[in-house]
């Protein structure tokens, strides 16, 4: 799969110079793109929610572009997992919720597994993410002489 250690930054986030190599192996997939999802059983009636949510979450996740039928059938058995944990009147066994995870983050259902793959989810751009605009420090500077 991935790289071991500490999840890298995102591309952008990153600085200082890197190779064409590096930036050349980082797969891009946006995160709203549209995708073609086979059709697929829905959850079943007994799945814990919490199990039947990640499941369908996974229809509008950017990294399920790579999903093959295979890789549906793993995450219809790791909600079935889910749920047999999330059910269980027992405490939560380590070993099976270690399993859980393994099986999730080989779905790279998470930011970590995806960067650790070498695969980002581009994001919107947010309010937050575009530059100030610098009209106002212009008003600002005339009004008062600057």
């Amino acid at each position: 799969m991935g790289a071991r250690g500490p999840i890298g930054k995102r591309s952008e986030e990153r600085m200082g110079h890197r190779s064409k190599e590096e930036k050349e192996s980082i797969t891009k997939v946006p995160a709203n793109a549209a995708i073609e999802v086979p059709d697929l059983p829905e959850p079943e009636s007994t799945w814990h929610p919490i199990a039947s949510d990640w499941y369908l979450s996974l229809r509008e996740s950017g990294q399920a572009v790579f999903y093959q039928p295979s890789d549906w059938a793993t995450a219809r058995y790791a909600a079935e997992l889910m749920s047999r944990a999330l059910d269980s009147e027992r405490a939560p066994n380590g070993q099976l919720i270690a399993a859980l995870n393994s099986v999730m983050g080989s779905l790279l259902t998470t930011e970590g597994d995806r960067r650790r793959a070498r695969v980002e989810l581009e994001r919107k751009k947010t309010q937050r993410d575009a530059p100030a605009k610098v009209t106002a420090l212009d008003d600002y500077r005339s009004a008062f002489g600057g």
